[in-house]
């Protein structure tokens, strides 16, 4: 089991940046493929990000402004996000299930942390 913790939201304007951290209990982080999702009032939950260790996937929204990273000495997952857009405001959640290929669909993940408010204002 693992538990997530993540970090790093707030209150940025438009064309700004922000990088948010997720992290995870327990010894074997490694083990689990992480991913980051995100959720704007009055929608439903999206995929952003996902990393496999070899290859990184994003949705379109975000691709080319977004970067999600792993550093599983520290068990800790990033996201790294530049040139934030008004459209960008939700809650982001980082995500965790225990295989080694990340899936896009939030339904396959098992653990969730609490959510992280992203707010960009124009």
């Amino acid at each position: 089991q693992v538990q997530l913790v993540e970090s790093g939201g707030g209150l940025v304007q438009a064309g700004g940046s922000l990088r948010l951290s997720c992290a995870a209990s327990g010894r074997t982080f490694s083990s689990y493929a992480m991913g980051w999702f995100r959720q704007a009032p009055g929608k439903e939950r999206e995929f952003v990000a996902r990393w496999s260790g070899i290859s990184t996937y994003y949705a379109d929204s975000v691709k080319g402004r977004f970067t999600i990273s792993r550093d599983n000495a520290k068990n800790t997952v990033y996201l790294q996000m530049n040139s934030l857009k008004p459209e960008d405001t939700a809650v982001y959640y980082c995500a965790a299930v225990l295989r080694s290929w990340p899936p896009r669909s939030l339904h396959e993940y098992d653990y969730w942390g609490q959510g992280t408010q992203v707010t960009v204002s124009s």
